[in-house]
């Protein structure tokens, strides 16, 4: 849950930075806004693929003393 709720801080983070960029002309704030949330999109996706992964690797070892 931590790290869920890290990543939605993070991608809070790039917004922020993104939208300070493009109201002071840093285009240089607003890229990095925009990198921060990819990033923080990326971690979230990798999060849920891990906990997909657990949760089958889980059912198999469920099926298997079965």
């Amino acid at each position: 849950m931590a790290d869920k709720n890290e990543n939605a801080l993070d991608k809070l983070k790039g917004k922020a930075k993104e939208v300070t960029g493009k109201a002071t002309g840093d285009k240089r704030k607003e890229t990095e806004g925009k990198t921060d949330q990819v990033k923080a999109d990326t971690k979230k996706k990798a999060d849920d693929l891990g906990d997909r992964v657990e949760g089958a690797v889980d059912s198999l070892k469920r099926d298997d003393k079965d």
